[in-house]
């Protein structure tokens, strides 16, 4: 694979072998998709506390999730050019303030501080998508669809696991001390992101591919004029906006509906518990199906699901059901939109391109939140935002069928 720095993948006579770049970036994204996953369970308790409505909370999650987003091709950027260890490193201390922080808030705007703005800033630095950045610098070929499955997988797992550990510290020793804990938790995320350094860029004028010697500037007009991406990128809002709308606000419905806070931690672990599988088989199919045909698929079915959860009466069955038949599509989306960014740009970039796909993710997150508190303020009632999840999930069926699967044309350098 031909790299700004030669070829990045680590030597089979050090310690970073696959296998163990494989294990600890897994753990990264298990350990920075937990807490934030979670955090919907802490609406109700400090919405008590502080006589907060909804809209509160909906705003500093909503704030997370769109600074995570305008964050991520920042620190894509700053990780392909000086490499993703110090990126890591600042994220995992801007997450850990940002949960501290929360944890000591007693009014909105230190809510937002924390919640939002640290917590957001500290995603787009140390979260699962420069965990799937960093499989695809330093693992060979063959290996990286596997591995951008179980990275994906893995943030799912901590989902699984964050969910009723939240909940259970919340019920038995107070969400500040859940908060204090999460936040220690992500220390751990340093010198695990060790073993996924990547070297800083360095491009010479010699032995190097075209796409190495791309500009930055270069490479954003490629992808931006590119038909393809951008559709990729318009569809990748819908996924934004359905994940984050669920996370924050499911519990808060479920607790509406007369579902259990104990049942609604087993709905979100269910939710990630079954997305382990969506996105390891999504990760094993994109290597014998077009990718494009998967995401449609994986739209639509988050579309029917939704229709048929809120068209019955809400009993815990139909609420584990729908934590599993969303899980299978929970974060499958990010294997194949991954891979293609990679397929059509190569990986010299990567991590800024993904970034900027991410960028639209997070704004379809941010209105999900933000207009899910909204709603339920103003009509008592997520409903509307049920059906608008339905429309954009039928959209983005539609919108991803036309990609075309193939690296983008660039011209050949001719010698003198």
């Amino acid at each position: 694979m031909a790299a700004t720095t030669g070829d990045t993948s680590p030597s089979s006579g050090t310690w970073r072998t696959p296998l163990v770049i494989i294990i600890c970036g897994c753990a990264i994204a298990l350990l920075s998709f937990g807490p934030r996953s979670s955090l919907g369970f802490f609406v109700q308790p400090m919405s008590r506390e502080f006589a907060w409505g909804r809209d509160v909370f909906g705003l500093a999650l909503a704030l997370q999730n769109l600074l995570w987003g305008l964050g991520q091709p920042i620190a894509g950027a700053i990780a392909d050019r000086f490499g993703i260890l110090r990126v890591m490193i600042v994220g995992a201390l801007l997450y850990a303030g940002g949960l501290l922080l929360m944890r000591y808030s007693t009014a909105p705007l230190s809510l937002d501080i924390g919640a939002g703005v640290l917590i957001g800033f500290g995603l787009s630095g140390c979260s699962f998508n420069l965990v799937l950045s960093a499989f695809s610098k330093l693992l060979p070929p063959e290996r990286r669809g596997i591995a951008l499955g179980a990275g994906t997988a893995a943030g799912s797992f901590g989902q699984f696991l964050f969910a009723p550990f939240g909940v259970a510290m919340i019920d038995n020793f107070g969400w500040q001390a859940a908060l204090t804990v999460f936040a220690l938790l992500m220390l751990l995320i340093i010198p695990l992101s060790l073993a996924i350094a990547t070297p800083p860029s360095t491009t010479s004028s010699s032995n190097v591919s075209a796409a190495d010697q791309q500009s930055f500037k270069t490479a954003l007009a490629e992808a931006f004029g590119h038909r393809s991406y951008v559709l990729l990128v318009l569809g990748f809002f819908t996924c934004g906006f359905q994940l984050a709308f669920i996370t924050v606000h499911l519990p808060a419905y479920l607790a509406d509906q007369g579902v259990s806070s104990q049942t609604g931690g087993w709905v979100v672990a269910a939710i990630g518990l079954f997305n382990i599988i969506g996105s390891l088989s999504v990760g094993w199919l994109q290597n014998k199906y077009p990718k494009r045909y998967i995401l449609s698929l994986i739209y639509l079915a988050r579309a029917l699901a939704i229709i048929a959860f809120i068209s019955f009466p809400i009993t815990t069955f139909s609420a584990i059901m729908f934590g599993a038949v969303s899980g299978l599509t929970w974060l499958s989306t990010v294997p194949p939109t991954s891979a293609l960014v990679a397929l059509m740009f190569g990986t010299r970039w990567f991590a800024t391109l993904y970034g900027f796909a991410f960028v639209s993710h997070q704004v379809g997150g941010f209105l999900g939140v933000l207009l899910g508190g909204i709603v339920f303020e103003q009509f008592g009632s997520y409903t509307p935002i049920w059906w608008l999840s339905i429309l954009f999930g039928v959209l983005s069926a539609l919108i991803n069928l036309p990609i075309v699967e193939q690296p983008v044309a660039r011209p050949v350098a001719q010698p003198a």
